[in-house]
């Protein structure tokens, strides 16, 4: 499956009575443009190829172009043939300008959104230190615990987003890059809030794709991003949601009209903790990458998959290399309801042991290592949002989402995480076209292995321009 512009939930595209930022919409109406682009070219390809002038039989369509024969000579026919051709340029230039730009064989588009986002923040159960990424989204593993109560105001325009694609057509099928970056990077590389606020730009996705086949960083194939609800979040239910983007490489298939398949290799990391340290260690020792196999299935309105994952949890500490198996699975999906399918129930759910980096930005290590050997963290993590659509230009989420973590039986450190949860709603706006607005009311609390635990209650605001 091509990857472009309206994949995730993230990337906002024209309002409309449902989020304009429904990945399978836009992805259904990518991938008919695109078709519709390379029948075009073809077509031009075999009428200026022909050594006559090209019409059209009698009550065909433009796709049944043949070459005139006898009558090629006839100055009609000649006309005819001209004309025809004249009209399949046309066709195809008011089709190209729908989503972008033809630069030589290649079609481009470019797009994004400029988002600014505003918190009051309180935190019930300790301070944030500066540069904290929960000061930036909701990050349940970052909730302090075990101190006095403080407040925060910030704001940001950190997950403002641009992309571009460029797509020609090679063996009668699109070809297409792509790539997407934003400014979300992590702590420490940014500009001073005090002068500048300027931020680094950073790659997200970055891909090449043609007939099901898909190889770059993309999101990984183990989540669901068609699942992820409507919110002024960076992702909204963190813990409870599978979140990678990781090189790869991805085979998509149809099993029939409704069911289709995609199988990939992944790039295997591996983050694990010690029995005395909380300090994650990302190690890329594995032999084999990851494996994943999803199955997509439509019943109805309904979108529902059902992924499976493979991982290699390896360490090497310089002295000792250990690994062990880790494996998930994923249910996710998105069940539109009522009047017109205009409401919608989204939800996932998650578990297995040794990937707690793939679920919650790794709420949970992979494994902890001990005594030389590296012990899976099992994790059973879900998620469920309700988003019903006021009207055409008004909707509203209610959603939540939790992550429990069984650690093995070794020692670990008093201050891992063990387990997390948050409700929040929202209401989001559309006044103009391509213009959205929403607020956010978010709780979330998270627990350690002591024993202790903290909370947060968290306004938002966002508002966003979608170009």
């Amino acid at each position: 499956m091509p990857i472009r512009s309206g994949l995730a939930l993230l990337l906002a595209g024209v309002a409309t009575p449902a989020p304009a930022q429904d990945p399978a919409a836009i992805e259904r109406r990518l991938s008919a443009l695109e078709a519709e682009l390379a029948s075009l070219r073809a077509e031009l390809a075999a009428a200026r190829a022909a050594s006559a002038p090209a019409t059209v039989s009698s009550g065909a369509s433009a796709s049944t172009l043949v070459p005139s024969g006898p009558a090629a000579g006839r100055e009609g026919s000649t006309t005819a043939g001209a004309e025809q051709l004249a009209a399949l340029e046309r066709r195809l230039e008011t089709v190209e300008s729908r989503e972008g730009f033809r630069v030589g064989g290649t079609t481009f588009r470019v797009g994004g959104y400029v988002k600014l986002w505003a918190a009051y923040s309180l935190y019930r159960d300790g301070t944030v230190p500066s540069g904290a990424l929960i000061r930036d989204f909701w990050l349940p593993q970052q909730v302090p615990v075990g101190g006095e109560r403080s407040t925060h105001f910030g704001a940001h325009l950190k997950q403002t987003r641009l992309w571009m694609s460029g797509t020609t057509t090679a063996g009668g099928s699109p070809l297409t890059g792509y790539v997407e970056v934003d400014f979300q990077t992590a702590p420490g590389t940014q500009g001073t809030a005090r002068t500048t606020n300027g931020y680094n730009l950073a790659v997200r996705r970055a891909t090449i794709s043609w007939k099901g086949l898909t190889a770059g960083q993309d999101w990984s194939t183990f989540q669901n991003v068609a699942a992820l609800p409507e919110t002024t979040d960076f992702i909204g239910p963190t813990e409870g949601t599978v979140f990678v983007r990781q090189p790869l490489v991805r085979w998509t298939l149809p099993l029939g009209s409704r069911t289709g398949l995609a199988l990939a290799v992944e790039n295997p990391i591996t983050a694990t903790i010690t029995s005395d340290s909380l300090q994650l260690k990302e190690t890329d020792e594995a032999v084999v990458p990851d494996f994943v196999a999803r199955v997509t299935r439509k019943e109805g309105a309904a979108e529902l998959s059902l992924a499976a994952l493979a991982h290699d949890v390896t360490v090497n500490d310089g002295i000792t290399k250990d690994s062990a198996f880790g494996w998930g699975l994923s249910l996710g999906g998105r069940v539109p309801f009522g009047p017109g399918n205009r409401h919608d129930l989204r939800f996932m759910l998650t578990g297995g042991e040794g990937i707690g980096h793939y679920i919650g930005l790794n709420f949970a290590p992979d494994g902890v290592f001990s005594g030389g050997r590296v012990h899976p963290v099992g994790v059973v993590a879900g998620f469920g949002a309700l988003r019903f659509a006021l009207s055409s230009r008004v909707r509203t989420t209610i959603m939540g989402g939790v992550q429990k973590v069984d650690f093995p039986d070794v020692a670990i450190p008093a201050g891992a995480s063990t387990s997390a949860w948050s409700i929040a709603g929202n209401v989001f706006a559309t006044p103009l076209d391509r213009l959205d607005v929403g607020v956010e009311v978010r709780h979330g609390s998270r627990q350690v292995a002591s024993g202790a635990s903290g909370a947060l209650d968290r306004f938002e605001f966002m508002t966003r321009f979608n170009f």
